[in-house]
């Protein structure tokens, strides 16, 4: 046995055939568009009036006119059903081999948009958050108003006590200054 230098490489698939080369994506189409044909009520139909038609004439045709007779046992037929049916089960499991890839690269990219979503979602939703984080130290404009009213009380209230020490202090010098007088009358 050979040994071969170089094991870090796969070693080249050998393939014996009979050098038949085939786009695999044309062969898939072309597979998926016959089982998409087998799998309808068209193909029953025709399938079904094909085999009636085949049953009869090789019934009660004349025997120089029957190419399958029914007393062989509509070989042909049977025949025939059976290459229909050992082409149409690898075409059809091709077909959904397929679809089963597409519907994992679907479901796959559903995956990433789902997870992109929530992670906007998310982001949005600390977004929201923050916003509603800053309003709250913001003044509203009833919580203004009564501040504002407030500050309007306190105001009158310290008007009210500047009057009132303005007048006793009006009065006191009044007051001062007449028994100022009063002393210096009596000297």
């Amino acid at each position: 046995m050979r040994r071969r230098e170089d094991l870090h490489a796969p070693r080249a698939e050998r393939r014996v055939g009979v050098g038949v080369q085939y786009d695999p994506d044309r062969f898939g189409k072309f597979s998926e568009s016959i089982a998409r044909y087998l799998g309808t009520a068209q193909f029953l139909v025709w399938q079904s009036i094909v085999i009636a038609v085949w049953i009869i004439h090789n019934t009660f045709a004349p025997d120089q006119l029957q190419f399958d007779p029914w007393s062989r046992g509509l070989v042909l037929l049977t025949l025939l059903l059976s290459l229909q049916a050992s082409y149409a089960a690898p075409l059809i499991l091709l077909a959904q081999n397929r679809q089963e890839f597409r519907d994992r690269l679907t479901a796959e990219n559903d995956r990433n948009v789902a997870e992109r979503t929530q992670n906007d979602t998310e982001f949005l939703a600390r977004e929201i958050a923050g916003v509603r984080l800053s309003l709250s130290d913001m003044v509203t404009g009833e919580t203004l108003d009564d501040r504002l009213e407030k500050l309007t009380t306190v105001i009158e209230r310290l008007s009210d006590q500047v009057a009132l020490l303005t007048t006793s202090e009006s009065a006191a010098r009044a007051i001062t200054s007449s028994t100022s007088s009063t002393v210096s009358d009596a000297n």
